[in-house]
C-alpha cells in the first residue's frame, strides 16, 4: 500500500490513495493572463481523470476556469466558501459539481476523507474583487496511509503545527515572478512548514512552472533564483530544517511513489 502523486506544475498535483485520484488546483493550459509556462510539457489528458478536485483558494492560477471546464461532469470540486459566487457568473454548469467547506470542513469520498484546514494567504479573487473566500489546505486520511498535506498557498502560521503530524507535505516554495510577496512560503520557510507537521516526505511545488512573458532576458537571475532553483534550495533547507524528512523533488509532469517504492518517471498518455 502507498500513495503516488504527480506533479503537473504549478500548484496542480493528482494524489493517487484509497483507490482514488485527487487533482489539486488543477491549471492545464500553455498560458495564464500575462505567464507563459516554461517549465515542462503542457498537461496531457491523463491529467484532467480525477475524482475529487480540490481548490485551495479563489486566485485565478488555483481556481482556474479553463481547467475546471476540461473535467469530466462526475468530478467532485471541494472548493472555499465564496466559490459558488464567482462560479455562479463565469461558468455556472459546474455549480452542480461544487462543494463548498470552510476551515475544518470535512467531507469523505469512498474511503477517503478530506479536512480543510488553515492557510495564510489571501482570499480574494483579485485584489477589490466582491468574490473571496477563506484559503485553505487539505488533509487527506484512508486508513491504510499516513495522512497528505496539501498546503494550497500560504505563509507560515502559528498554528501550523497543529494541521500535523502528516505522513506525506505537498507545500509551495516559490511563485512565479521575480519577487514574492507576503503569505507565501520560499524554500527556507518551507522546510520549516514540514518540521512542523512532522511530515516524513515532502514534495515542493507552486515554482518552476509559469513565469511572466519577456522577463526571462530582462532578469535572468531572478528567473534562475526564483524559478529553476526553488526545489533544490527547498530540498537544502529541509536536510537541515528536519533531517529525517526526504525531499521529492520532481520535473513537471513526474510522479513518486511514497510508502512501497520511489519512482519519478514521466507520466505518458496513451493516445
Amino acid at each position: 500500500m502507498g500513495i503516488s502523486i504527480t506533479w503537473w506544475g504549478h500548484a496542480t498535483a493528482t494524489i493517487e490513495l484509497g483507490g482514488l485520484r485527487v487533482l489539486t488546483d488543477p491549471v492545464l493550459t500553455p498560458r495564464l493572463a500575462h505567464l507563459r509556462r516554461l517549465g515542462g510539457p503542457i498537461p496531457g489528458p491523463s491529467a484532467t481523470i480525477a475524482d475529487v478536485v480540490l481548490i485551495s483558494h479563489l486566485h485565478a492560477d488555483h481556481l482556474h476556469i479553463p481547467s475546471l471546464r476540461a473535467l469530466g461532469r462526475g468530478v467532485r470540486i471541494v472548493a472555499p466558501r465564496g466559490a459558488a459566487g464567482l462560479l455562479a457568473a463565469a461558468e455556472p454548469r459546474l455549480l452542480d459539481q461544487l462543494e463548498e467547506v470552510d476551515v475544518d470542513g470535512d467531507i469523505t469520498a469512498g474511503a477517503l476523507r478530506i479536512r480543510a484546514v488553515p492557510a495564510d494567504h489571501d482570499g480574494h479573487r483579485h485584489p477589490g474583487s466582491r468574490h473571496t473566500g477563506p484559503a485553505l489546505g487539505f488533509v487527506l486520511t484512508t486508513a491504510d496511509v499516513r495522512p497528505v498535506w496539501f498546503a494550497g498557498d500560504t505563509g507560515l502560521f502559528d498554528a501550523m503545527a497543529d494541521i500535523g503530524p502528516v505522513g506525506t507535505a505537498i507545500v509551495p516554495v516559490g511563485g512565479w515572478g521575480p519577487t514574492l510577496g507576503p503569505h507565501h512560503l520560499d524554500p527556507v520557510q518551507a522546510a520549516e512548514a514540514v518540521r512542523r507537521v512532522c511530515a516524513t516526505d515532502a514534495i515542493p511545488v507552486h515554482y518552476g512552472t509559469f513565469w511572466p512573458v519577456g522577463l526571462r532576458r530582462v532578469h535572468p537571475g531572478s528567473f534562475r533564483r526564483m524559478f529553476a532553483d526553488p526545489g533544490t534550495r527547498f530540498a537544502d533547507a529541509l536536510a537541515q530544517a528536519a533531517p529525517d524528512a526526504r525531499a521529492h523533488v520532481l520535473s513537471a509532469g513526474a510522479r513518486v511513489a511514497i510508502g512501497s517504492r520511489v519512482i519519478d518517471l514521466p507520466v505518458r498518455d496513451v493516445p
